[in-house]
């Protein structure tokens, strides 16, 4: 199976898990599933996000997700219990399908790493 397929086959898995658990089984797009990355990272599962809060956590996510590839470092945990990251690398200019390749690879990554998929 070519690295391509490989990804379309766990991501299609990742999202078919999350939106049957999140969602009713709609469909979540690539921002609902970085937006809830975005509250794994933070920790806080019942709390309601303003409008700016949840651009944060999508931000937050970003961070995690990217960071492995060696764009973005964890700095420390801000005395909400918020993570704060520093660039390590500009990201590289992307056109849109690169920017979304990349990313839904991150997000099989991150659930490869917790174990969500194999």
């Amino acid at each position: 199976m070519s690295r391509d397929e490989q990804l379309k086959e766990r991501w299609d898995s990742v999202v078919n898990i999350l939106s049957t658990k999140f969602a009713d089984g709609d469909e979540l797009d690539l921002d609902s599933i970085i937006y809830l990355i975005g509250i794994q990272e933070l920790g806080k599962f019942k709390q309601e996000f303003q409008k700016d809060e949840k651009v944060n956590l999508m931000h937050i996510a970003i961070c995690r997700l990217l960071e492995p590839y060696g764009y973005y470092e964890f700095e420390y945990f801000d005395s909400e219990g918020w993570p704060h990251y520093k660039i390590k690398e500009e990201l590289p200019t992307l056109k849109a399908g690169e920017q979304t390749i990349l990313m839904k690879d991150a997000i099989v990554s991150y659930f490869l790493e917790k174990e969500l998929i194999e």
